[in-house]
């Protein structure tokens, strides 16, 4: 239990340290690759995510969506890409290669679709190479480039909103 505590404040003192140091830089290039990060714990709807995409024209194959669990067996049947805390470990090390994958991959766009406040979430926010991160209201507000604030259970509030504010930043590709 006191090692937990040690490991949790670890990542803290990490996650703020990325936080600090993060410098937003946004370009002027249309968003054609898109991450999503889901707590399945809140919200669990995988083909809302697909229709955002397709309403932003991002092809399904430069979608990722990966989930999030505080319990490892439920969640994990149904997806594909499920984590949980123990993929994580002191000082913001990651143990999951799908994970790291997925951290270090440059999306254009990455959509933080949570609101409980679980650490493990927001390093992977805070780490993320996108290029512009949208998400909900958090407490901090450093995580994200762009804050929607609605309600977890208004995901069409949300999804119009993510696609007004792509459309005003001139963020959304015109082909086909």
């Amino acid at each position: 239990m006191i090692l937990k505590g040690f490991k949790e404040k670890s990542n803290k003192k990490y996650l703020n340290k990325l936080l600090a140091k993060r410098k937003v830089n946004i370009d002027a290039r249309k968003v054609n690759s898109l991450g999503v990060i889901l707590n399945v714990d809140e919200f669990d709807d995988y083909e809302a995510f697909r229709d955002l995409a397709e309403l932003i024209k991002i092809r399904p194959n430069k979608l990722k969506i990966i989930a999030f669990s505080s319990f490892k067996k439920d969640a994990a049947l149904t997806w594909d890409d499920c984590f949980n805390p123990k993929d994580f470990g002191w000082s913001g090390s990651i143990k999951n290669i799908e994970l790291k994958s997925f951290i270090d991959t440059k999306f254009d766009a990455l959509i933080s679709y949570y609101e409980q406040e679980v650490l493990e979430l927001k390093m992977i926010t805070a780490e993320s190479q996108a290029k512009l991160k949208i998400g909900i209201l958090q407490s901090d507000e450093r995580l994200n480039d762009l804050i929607i604030k609605t309600d977890l259970k208004e995901f069409s509030l949300f999804k119009t909103e993510v696609f007004k504010y792509l459309t005003i930043l001139n963020k959304i590709s015109n082909n086909e």
